[in-house]
C-alpha cells in the first residue's frame, strides 16, 4: 500500500524537480517530505555523512538563488518562517546517495521513484533532441526542394514570357 502511495505522487514529484545552475535538482524540504522526515533531520544526516556528497552531488543556494527562488513562488507564512537561510539542492546523483545516508525501506521506495521519473525526463529530452534533429532536416529538405521549385517556377516564366512576344511573320506582305 505505501508503494502505491509513493508512484501516485509522480506527478508531484515531477513539480518539485527544479533547473538550477544547469543541473535538474530537487530541494531538501521536499524531499524531506517525501521520505517522511523533518528538513532539518534530512540536512543532519547529510551533514554527517558529507563526504558522500561533493558539490555536483548536493549544493546550497547563493543568496542572489534562494532570493529568486523566494520570488517565484507564493508562500505562507508558515513556509517562510523554515526558511532562514538558503535551502540545500540535491542534484540525482545526490538523491541516489541520500538512500545510503537514509537508510530505510520509505528511503529506498523514494528514491526509486524519484530515479524512475529522472530517466523519463532524460528520455523526453533525448526523444525531443531526436524530433528537433529530425526537423531541421526535414526543414533543409524544404528549403532545398523549395530552391528547384522556385527555379522551375523562373524557367516557367522566362518561356511564357517568351511565348507572349509579338512573333514575327514569315512570308511576303502584299
Amino acid at each position: 500500500m505505501q508503494k502505491n502511495r509513493v508512484m501516485l505522487r509522480g506527478e508531484a514529484i515531477e513539480r518539485d524537480i527544479y533547473l538550477i545552475r544547469g543541473h535538474r535538482v530537487m530541494f531538501d524540504r521536499n524531499l524531506a517530505a517525501l521520505y517522511g522526515v523533518a528538513t532539518r533531520s534530512l540536512n543532519q544526516a547529510v551533514k554527517r555523512n558529507r563526504e558522500r556528497f561533493p558539490n555536483d552531488f548536493m549544493f546550497q543556494l547563493n543568496k542572489e538563488e534562494f532570493k529568486d527562488w523566494k520570488s517565484q513562488f507564493v508562500m505562507s507564512n508558515s513556509d517562510k518562517m523554515g526558511l532562514r537561510r538558503p535551502p540545500y539542492v540535491f542534484t540525482e546523483h545526490g538523491i541516489l546517495m541520500l538512500s545510503s545516508v537514509l537508510n530505510s525501506p520509505r528511503a529506498i521506495e523514494v528514491n526509486i521513484a524519484i530515479m524512475r521519473i529522472f530517466i523519463r525526463i532524460r528520455e523526453m529530452i533525448i526523444t525531443h533532441k531526436d524530433f528537433a534533429l529530425r526537423l531541421e532536416k526535414l526543414e533543409c529538405a524544404v528549403e532545398k526542394q523549395e530552391s528547384h521549385i522556385h527555379t522551375i517556377f523562373e524557367v516557367i516564366q522566362q518561356l511564357t514570357a517568351a511565348e507572349n512576344k509579338p512573333k514575327r511573320r514569315i512570308g511576303f506582305i502584299k
